[in-house]
């Protein structure tokens, strides 16, 4: 899978409102109301990456789950990064209207 250009990643992010770049990464933390529903969502991560062949790094912290995703084969942000990014979004319920 090739690395995409700064262009393509602007365009992209900007489909993924809850996401961030941090550097080379998408990174994204889900807010839960306790440990087990994070970890249930882990599980579903765990599962999607499994099927997905792409394997986020994931950092739990109680009710909070981040996600950071890279393609390390291509150095940097992949179509496959942002597929996973919005597959992951779908395990959540969309934020409330600030």
């Amino acid at each position: 899978m090739d690395k995409l250009n700064p262009e393509q990643v602007e365009a992209k992010i900007a489909e993924l409102p809850q996401w961030a770049l941090n550097g080379e990464s998408l990174q994204r933390t889900f807010n839960f109301d306790d440990f087990v529903a994070a970890i249930a969502f882990v599980n579903r991560v765990a599962d999607l990456a499994e099927s997905m062949q792409h394997h986020p790094d994931i950092m739990i912290r109680y009710s909070k789950v981040t996600l950071t995703l890279t393609t390390h084969d291509a150095s940097g942000l992949t179509e496959s990064d942002f597929s996973f990014a919005h597959a992951s979004d779908s395990y959540v319920p969309a934020p409330e209207p600030a």
